[in-house]
């Protein structure tokens, strides 16, 4: 087994986030807690606090730290939330949720990343965190409502599916755009007459596909 992640790295990676413009206390406190080496491939240890997406199993990825944390970050999310994640990938997204909400719903269109990523965060003992196969185009109705909505693939266009499920005061996160290129990172917060639409900030993400995944 390779030896756990230097200090020293482990310090760059909260100096980085704190540079690149993150400053909730608690965002911060939960990405040094969840340990981001038990959620990438054995090969890319030594790369795990390192500010890059990495490669993972069914040609996915685990974002960047600087993403993660800012995506979370936007979305202010409360002890009290009901949190949607559309892509579990290797879960640690929902890891670093969980620890700020009180439940976390996350779908999975890929069986193998669902599968491992259930079994990594019960080792890990993140317990308030369902993890799904499923469609996040089409989100099971007795899943009911959500607080806040995190898509961690891209989408052309947010679907209606999808906002219909935001509480009032509810927000929606996504990187919407083109599935082959850079995308924009907007987020929705549902008002009493619509939605209030910001554009963040640019990114890339792998697409977000309709339906299950049939070979893996």
């Amino acid at each position: 087994m390779a030896a756990p992640q230097s200090p020293p790295e482990k310090m760059m990676f909260q100096l980085t986030l704190r540079r690149r413009g993150i400053s909730d206390q608690a965002v911060l406190r939960t990405m040094e807690e969840v340990p981001r080496e038990a959620f990438v491939e054995t090969g890319d240890l030594g790369f795990a606090y390192r500010d890059s997406a990495i490669g993972i199993a069914c040609g996915q990825t685990i974002s960047q730290p600087f993403v993660v944390a800012y995506m979370t970050e936007q979305l202010q999310v409360q002890k009290s939330h009901r949190v949607l994640e559309i892509g579990t990938g290797s879960g640690y997204q929902a890891a670093v949720l969980s620890r700020l909400c009180r439940e976390v719903v996350s779908i999975e269109r890929y069986r193998t990343l669902a599968d491992g990523a259930r079994k990594r965060l019960k080792k890990l003992g993140y317990d308030n965190i369902e993890v799904i196969l499923g469609d996040g185009y089409d989100i099971p109705e007795i899943a009911g409502s959500f607080d806040r909505i995190i898509v961690t693939a891209a989408m052309e266009q947010i679907p209606e599916k999808l906002t219909a499920r935001l509480e009032p005061g509810g927000i929606l996160i996504a990187p919407v755009g083109p599935h082959h290129g850079v995308q924009t990172l907007v987020r929705l917060i549902r008002t009493e007459t619509g939605f209030d639409r910001k554009e963040l900030v640019d990114v890339r993400f792998v697409p977000a596909l309709p339906g299950i995944a049939r070979e893996l």
